[in-house]
């Protein structure tokens, strides 16, 4: 008996010691999480340990990596995208963690979980349960590498604005505007050496990711999606002039980076791949090399979240590969140009988010001096060509310690963030995604179905407008003689809609375009950055 007892004993403390399965959930609602834990004290470097687990349903099947999570515990997590019971069987070149097998159900989601977003009728956006997403975002690059009390306040600030996405870089960023060092690093350090100008700088186990900067991480990417908010991360950057040597990693330890990011973030249904911010910027990296990275966060993501690559200025890469799910561009030009947002729809054929235009503030360079005015102005340039451009702010009062919400979050100053809100809000009333009505000949009009105009004009003062709508309707029916509308007047900038008094019928096609019956006129207010939303009116 003392025999068995010492004996059992023994296998509880080398089960505790070297490997563990925690207990994993039963249920999982369809788009969350399931995660697997389990404990297994490496006599190595633990990052080298191999370990997958394929999981199936009755007629799916996912092969995801697991990854080390320090403190001798090791996970899987997977989100399951089909209700129904999955079972999971692990694979490891470790004996203690291979061939651990098991299973949950997945259950139907909450309301408020509409899934991960994809790309829907080529242009543009859904989520997984068929709800139309609009991507209304703003920029934050370093957020998460601010003070915990400074997040907190992005978080709240992020909470009460209309946006339901963000640009925040993993990596964190050195720039003459952002020069707080972050409390936590992706990397494990080993210690100091002289660095440029004869300052010190840390030095890295390029080996050991840190467990706990990407925890940190996860746990802020989890409270945007709380919040509804897209995270769309910026993978690599050239934000680092060599003050931590993040940009200029060799190749294998990007492509270890890639596999461990997405091992640990790709259930995270809230999460995008920006594969880089300016790119071309980056002078260690070439341009093949930019595209195997591409290439290689493809391959390592069993859920294809969206995913694209972003340039300095009007700089292009090969956006029709099939690694880029969406194109984003930093390129006010089409924007600030009646008809030219929508011609890069027509070239690449997919949808557009131009990720910077400019931003709102007040500062010396001319791509942060934007009045709120122009920031709100091209929010809608794009959208009226059934584009998408992401808002940013960048006050600076006092000197580069400021909290300038385009690089380190904080409060929003400026006055645009609120008209982006009330923009997602028409977006969102439509029936559908705008397009161009008529993209070569009238540039001011979008289709959002057979019975759904937004007229948008500007910067244009008028006294009135004749009713008149283009025969042509986008990929829509073409308008026909004898329908009623009702108009509304946006005013963009006072965040106001008017009801037009009366009804407008179309008359025969005139040249391309049907009038009213009468000649009706619609006075306005003859102020700038007005829109008309034009219905049909029911049966």
């Amino acid at each position: 008996m003392k025999r068995r007892f010492k004996t059992l004993i023994l296998l509880i403390i080398w089960s505790s010691l070297c490997c563990t399965i925690s207990l994993a959930q039963e249920k999982v609602q369809q788009w969350n999480r399931f995660e697997l834990a389990l404990k297994y004290s490496s006599q190595g470097n633990a990052f080298d340990v191999r370990l997958t687990a394929k999981f199936t349903s009755k007629d799916s099947s996912y092969i995801v990596n697991g990854f080390y999570d320090g403190d001798n515990k090791f996970k899987i997590r997977f989100m399951p995208e089909k209700t129904g019971e999955w079972h999971y069987i692990t694979s490891s070149n470790v004996r203690q963690l291979n061939n651990q097998k098991g299973a949950f159900e997945c259950v139907p989601a909450a309301a408020s979980n509409h899934g991960i977003v994809r790309v829907s009728n080529t242009y543009s956006f859904k989520y997984a349960d068929g709800k139309q997403y609009y991507p209304v975002g703003t920029t934050a690059y370093a957020w998460t590498h601010m003070g915990k009390a400074l997040q907190a306040i992005t978080l709240q600030s992020l909470k009460q604005s209309g946006f339901n996405k963000v640009r925040m870089c993993v990596f964190p960023k050195d720039y003459n505007l952002v020069k707080e060092e972050p409390e936590i690093y992706p990397f494990v350090a080993t210690g100091m050496e002289n660095g440029a100008e004869g300052k010190e700088k840390k030095t890295w186990d390029l080996g050991k990711f840190n467990p706990a900067f990407f925890q940190a991480l996860e746990n802020q990417i989890d409270e945007l999606n709380s919040m509804g908010i897209e995270a769309d991360l910026i993978l690599f950057h050239p934000y680092d002039k060599g003050r931590w040597g993040f940009d200029s990693l060799p190749m294998d330890v990007n492509f270890k980076y890639i596999q461990y990011i997405i091992a640990r973030l790709g259930s995270f249904r809230n999460v995008w791949w920006s594969i880089a911010n300016e790119w071309d910027l980056v002078k260690y990296k070439t341009h093949d090399e930019w595209i195997a990275l591409s290439k290689a966060v493809a391959e390592a993501d069993p859920y294809h979240h969206l995913t694209s690559i972003h340039g300095s200025t009007a700089k292009y890469i090969e956006y029709w590969l099939p690694y880029y799910t969406h194109v984003s561009i930093q390129d006010e030009g089409p924007v600030l140009n009646w008809g030219a947002a929508v011609i890069l729809r027509n070239a690449y054929y997919k949808p557009i988010i131009y990720d910077e235009v400019g931003y709102e503030g007040n500062l010396a360079s001319r791509w942060g001096r934007y009045s709120g005015e122009e920031m709100t102005y091209l929010m809608w340039m794009g959208a009226i060509g059934g584009t998408y451009v992401t808002h940013g702010e960048s006050y600076m009062f006092k000197d580069a310690t400021d909290t300038i919400f385009w690089a380190k979050g904080g409060t929003f100053k400026g006055s645009s963030w609120k008209r982006a809100g009330f923009l997602r809000k028409i977006l969102e009333e439509a029936p559908g995604p705008l397009e161009a009505s008529d993209g070569s000949r009238d540039f001011k009009t979008a289709s959002a179905d057979n019975g759904h105009f937004i007229v948008y004009f500007g910067k244009e003062m008028n006294e009135y407008w004749y009713f008149n709508l283009p025969q042509k309707n986008g990929s829509f029916s073409r308008l026909i003689p004898g329908k009623q509308y009702r108009v509304e007047i946006i005013d963009t900038w006072d965040m106001t809609v008017t009801k037009v008094a009366g009804t407008f019928e179309t008359a025969p096609v005139e040249d391309y375009r049907l009038y009213d019956t009468e000649r009706k006129k619609i006075r306005l207010p003859m102020k700038p950055y007005l829109a008309l939303r034009i219905t049909e009116i029911g049966e």
